[in-house]
């Protein structure tokens, strides 16, 4: 799956790969990659902007670890983070239910 594909939902695919635990960059693409059964393959230029995107809205926060001596910036799920996620996960429900509809796949 191509980045321009994704568009639209990215954010909300990223805040579900880390409500669970915080996340480096990395383990964040990783963790897309393996939970799409490997469809989801994002470039960092894709990745990066859209994690600074979330955090300067205050859906995740950062900090900065050192692993093995190498600096990592870990993302982590905040509180509104969460609401958005239940948000897009609401929003993702209704739009592939209609969408479903019109095109023969819905319930």
């Amino acid at each position: 799956m191509k980045a321009d594909e994704l568009r639209g939902h990215l954010d909300a695919l990223i805040l579900a790969v880390v409500k669970d635990a915080p996340l480096h960059g990395y383990g964040i693409s990783e963790a897309l990659h393996a939970q799409s059964g490997g469809a989801i393959e994002l470039p960092t230029g894709t990745l990066y902007p859209a994690l600074r995107r979330l955090e300067r809205l205050g859906y995740l926060r950062s900090s900065w670890s050192t692993v093995s001596g190498r600096k990592r910036r870990t993302y982590e799920l905040t509180r509104a983070g969460r609401g958005q996620l239940a948000a897009q996960r609401q929003a993702w429900s209704e739009f592939s239910g209609v969408v479903g509809g019109i095109l023969g796949t819905g319930a």
